[in-house]
């Protein structure tokens, strides 16, 4: 798949029943991640580390739902132990994906082929899929099984895309919410008084060129 691509639905057995994933996202952004195995080390400071982190995604109208290529009764009995690790009280709250037949991981191409699992078979690489609610692929991440994912880092792609869809402007190097903003190499000088009333600036450089703008990040 390609950004910009419409996400291929698909029905799946879960932790909390059966789902149509285009029904279940509605109007929703989604975060569909995956994870090579069930009761392994790096996938339960993941789960755990997200599951903290549900509320900052709610806020961005951000529904998460993970995928294991294990069975739900074995997600059931490793949820225990990501709710002990993270020291989480209540349900568990998003959904995790059988996927016992690897059925989404091969569709969705999310095989490591240097991974091989104790049944010989190889192991889902941690996948990140970004979804919005026309159902597009924003963006897409592959780690391999080794390395574990930063979920800060994500919620600050989640912010990027967000903030840019309804401004012109685009986020640099390293840029956090609230932090200044680019103006677009499309924009006009003369289109900026009307565009950005918190201004902007210019950065000479060597070039002579005045493609580097910056903005006060909008509101």
């Amino acid at each position: 798949m390609n950004i910009g691509d419409q996400f291929p639905n698909f029905h799946a057995n879960t932790t909390v029943g059966e789902i149509d994933f285009h029904a279940w996202i509605g109007e929703s952004w989604a975060i569909l991640f995956s994870h090579p195995a069930d009761f392994t080390p790096v996938c339960t400071t993941e789960l755990a580390r997200t599951a903290k982190l549900v509320p900052e995604f709610k806020k961005r109208n951000v529904k998460l739902i993970a995928l294991s290529c294990d069975s739900v009764e074995s997600h059931n009995g490793w949820i225990k132990d990501i709710k002990s690790f993270g020291n989480l009280s209540g349900d568990f709250p998003f959904p995790i994906i059988d996927d016992e037949k690897r059925e989404l991981a091969v569709k969705l191409n999310m095989l490591d082929k240097d991974e091989i699992g104790s049944k010989g078979l190889p192991l889902t690489c941690r996948a990140v899929f970004i979804i919005d609610g026309s159902k597009k692929l924003r963006a897409s991440l592959l780690y391999p099984a080794s390395s574990g994912r930063n979920f800060d880092e994500i919620l600050r792609l989640v912010d990027s895309m967000q903030l840019t869809d309804f401004n012109k402007v685009a986020t640099p190097v390293d840029w956090k919410k609230g932090d200044y903003c680019m103006v677009l190499p499309t924009v006009k000088n003369e289109e900026i008084p009307k565009l950005y009333p918190k201004g902007v600036e210019f950065v000479n450089v060597p070039s002579g060129k005045s493609y580097l703008r910056k903005t006060p990040c909008p509101e």
